[in-house]
């Protein structure tokens, strides 16, 4: 096996970066510059495509859809691979994802923008909107494996669900049987027949795993308050984020469940194969599987505000972008400053979490660079999603960094690292 070194040699051109876009469609996109006129070097900027590249042509992964912005202009993109590798489709810069769990960013601006109108109140209980959900119990181990009930020891806030710090998990604490029975395990609704609505009233009725507000605990908070949005709105989650987020922000390929013919650009799911490299997934359903994501496929039913999207590297940028200026696109203003201001804050106050990172309103945020202890900036917030995806903005150095591949699980590879360290060593002003 060739061992990478940490930045190989340069190759003659980058032929991602500054990409033409025309010819792809889309119906809106960022400057493209010289990454000079933004403060970057396009030499150091090759290093990084040598490196993605790497990944792809040693069966890390099939392909691989990388966006760099600075200061609002792509300097770097790069579509490496393969979007179906078998067929012999290649990535393209358009090519779809399922993003996973970097829905709930998305669902959690939604969630601020009922709360800027005065549709509800992130400081509000749950069960103001969903009535089920009011005098829970929490599941406390015992010694022998068994669970002791508890009456909760507050209610259940809006804020809590944004911080993931409601007490509910993907259904694997004391009571993870009493879950699995009731059908709530894991992060996957799209094979589901139930509204999101009805499933989060039915979750109610079993136990917490921790005092609300006690323990950050990464579970099913957001489809929680995608159920909320439907309430305080009255519109399906898919209406709701269409006519707020997609549309407005031009976000035109982002979708629970994706149209048909857009079906052929949709990226297939890898694994890695106990031989060494890649293989594809041939399951159709479930969370390692391809998914029932294209209409007509599944029910097409449940809108999961937690990890149902699929999205584009672009798409997902434009969403970025505008909450790096403060709120607004394009002269579109979905949030005000102060609200993303809000949503950026570590709100976790002493729970522990991450070293050097706290929790915002739906995002990481990084609170002490030298304990994180990696390339960064403290103010920098993102996540990432299940199929091997991540994101992060940078506000101190107006960066905004959107990598897109298939893969799930991701086990022993380090892009993310090798990404993040692309980025920063390219920056020059």
């Amino acid at each position: 096996m060739r061992v990478l070194p940490i930045f190989p040699g340069v190759f003659p051109a980058l032929t991602t970066i500054l990409v033409v876009t025309a010819q792809l469609g889309f119906a809106a996109d960022f400057p493209r510059v010289k990454p000079e006129l933004a403060g970057m070097s396009t030499e150091r900027l090759e290093r990084l495509d040598t490196v993605l590249k790497w990944y792809v042509e040693n069966e890390k992964v099939a392909g691989q859809v990388a966006i760099v912005l600075r200061q609002g202009r792509v300097v770097f993109s790069a579509a490496n691979g393969w979007q179906d590798k078998e067929a012999g489709i290649p990535m393209r810069e358009n090519s779809i994802f399922r993003v996973a769990s970097q829905t709930k960013a998305l669902v959690s601006t939604g969630i601020m923008i009922l709360h800027e109108r005065g549709q509800l109140d992130i400081s509000h209980p749950l069960s103001r909107y969903i009535p089920e959900w009011e005098n829970m119990e929490v599941a406390v181990s015992e010694s022998d494996n068994s669970y002791r009930l508890e009456e909760a020891r507050r209610p259940i806030t809006i804020r809590q669900l944004l911080t993931h710090t409601g007490g509910v998990s993907y259904g694997s604490g004391p009571a993870q049987e009493q879950w699995h029975q009731a059908g709530f395990q894991g992060w996957y609704f799209a094979d589901k027949n139930e509204p999101i609505l009805e499933s989060i009233k039915r979750m109610a009725a079993l136990p917490l795993d921790q005092h609300p507000g006690e323990e950050y605990i990464y579970g099913y908070n957001t489809d929680i308050l995608g159920a909320v949005i439907e309430v305080a709105s009255g519109k399906d989650l898919s209406t709701f984020l269409t006519e707020e987020l997609f549309e407005p922000l031009q976000m035109i390929d982002t979708h629970f469940f994706l149209p048909e013919d857009k079906a052929a650009r949709l990226s297939v799911v890898y694994e890695p194969s106990s031989g060494g490299g890649i293989r594809a997934i041939t399951s159709t359903n479930g969370m390692r599987s391809q998914g029932l994501y294209v209409q007509g496929s599944g029910p097409n039913t449940s809108f999961s505000g937690g990890a149902g999207l699929l999205s584009s590297a672009m798409d997902y940028a434009r969403f970025l972008q505008m909450t790096l200026n403060g709120g607004e696109l394009d002269g579109q203003r979905i949030l005000s400053r102060k609200t993303i201001e809000l949503m950026t804050t570590d709100h976790l106050g002493g729970i522990p979490f991450r070293d050097g990172q706290g929790f915002g309103l739906g995002f990481y945020v990084v609170t002490d660079l030298g304990e994180r202890g990696i390339l960064g900036s403290e103010g920098e917030y993102g996540w990432g999603g299940a199929y091997h995806t991540t994101y992060w903005v940078d506000p101190a150095e107006e960066l905004v960094v959107v990598y897109l591949t298939q893969l799930i699980p991701a086990q022993g590879i380090d892009d993310y690292s090798k990404l993040r360290s692309g980025v920063y060593q390219a920056i020059v002003d």
